[in-house]
């Protein structure tokens, strides 16, 4: 019973619209880090953005598809903003600014002074915006489907609905980073990543480059928040900075530079997390470990994996180690 409620879970993690939309954030952020090599610690500051985006937009006219053009416009602003005094920073430098920058965006979010507009700490209940979204399924309103163990609403909620368009999205992403990686502009920015003064000497403009990687990256990312608060309510603290963490941890596992190793790394995470507070709580006893110690508990153990893994296989399951390693 252990083992199939076990693997139960899994395929659960796996249909999950958070595992995709989680997905489609480690996409972005491969574009920064894996191809272009931007230490960017600020991804989940683009997640959040698009939340508010595509909330607010939706509160105020309606509109579902003006709220995913506010939310991705939201993030390329911001994008601008951070990329135009700080791309010319590298390494460590940038790691704080975009830390910092991603900080901002989650205080200005849970401001009680701007309460009335994005809900303060509260945020924004799901109510104000998903039914604009629930209302484009062709399956209707209501109703639920099963498909062997799993049983979804059709279109309400977490949904089968959202489920199809948070994979989806991931689909498209992932076809768009494969054939943009090999271009002629995918190149260029390995070589950024590689050597930046080989690609000033061979007349590109490595700062342009930089900042398209930048813009690009974080409308993906933001895209990922949108699909994340489609089924729960925009709340600043929980897109903060553990959420990038997340984000490295599921990239570096999948491999970076790899164009399906975000998708498989954050799989990969969350079954690691599932199992693992599965066999905690099973194996463990309540004595030595009690149910609110558990989380905590598998953090650690996933920590401890992940420096192993930077240690042992920086280049991941899938990414190839002459590409791209640390500490070169």
């Amino acid at each position: 019973m252990f083992i199939s409620d076990l693997f139960v879970g899994f395929g659960a993690q796996i249909l999950s619209s958070v595992t995709a939309a989680f997905a489609l954030a480690a996409i972005g952020l491969n574009i920064h880090f894996g191809y272009t090599g931007l230490v960017n610690i600020g991804q989940a500051g683009f997640m959040l953005l698009g939340a508010y985006g595509l909330a607010l937009t939706i509160r105020y006219t309606g509109s579902f598809v003006l709220g995913v053009i506010a939310g991705v416009l939201a993030a390329v602003i911001f994008a601008f903003i951070l990329g135009l005094p700080t791309l010319k920073l590298r390494g460590d430098y940038l790691a704080i600014v975009t830390i910092a920058a991603a900080e901002i965006v989650r205080i200005v979010g849970g401001d009680q002074a701007l309460a009335p507009v994005t809900g303060g700490v509260a945020g924004i209940q799901g109510s104000q915006y998903q039914p604009a979204f629930t209302a484009l399924s062709p399956f209707g309103p209501s109703g639920t489907f099963t498909i062997g163990p799993y049983t979804y609403p059709l279109s309400a909620g977490d949904s089968w609905w959202l489920r199809i368009v948070g994979w989806g999205l991931v689909g498209l992403a992932v076809v768009l980073v494969l054939l943009l990686m090999h271009s002629p502009w995918g190149r260029v920015l390995r070589g950024i990543r590689e050597d930046e003064d080989a690609m000033r000497s061979l007349g590109k403009n490595v700062y342009l480059y930089k900042m398209q990687s930048l813009v690009l990256g974080g409308a993906i990312g933001a895209l990922g928040g949108m699909v994340y608060v489609l089924s729960a309510s925009v709340q600043p603290d929980s897109l903060g900075r553990t959420t990038t963490f997340l984000l490295y941890t599921g990239l570096l596992l999948g491999g970076a530079a790899t164009v399906f190793g975000p998708v498989v790394g954050v799989i990969l995470y969350f079954i690691i997390i599932s199992a693992l507070q599965a066999f905690v709580g099973e194996f463990v006893p309540t004595t030595i470990v009690s149910a609110q110690q558990i989380p905590q508990i598998t953090f650690i153990l996933v920590g401890i994996g992940l420096m192993l893994l930077v240690i042992f296989r920086p280049q991941g399951i899938l990414g190839n180690k002459k590409e791209l390693r640390f500490g070169d």
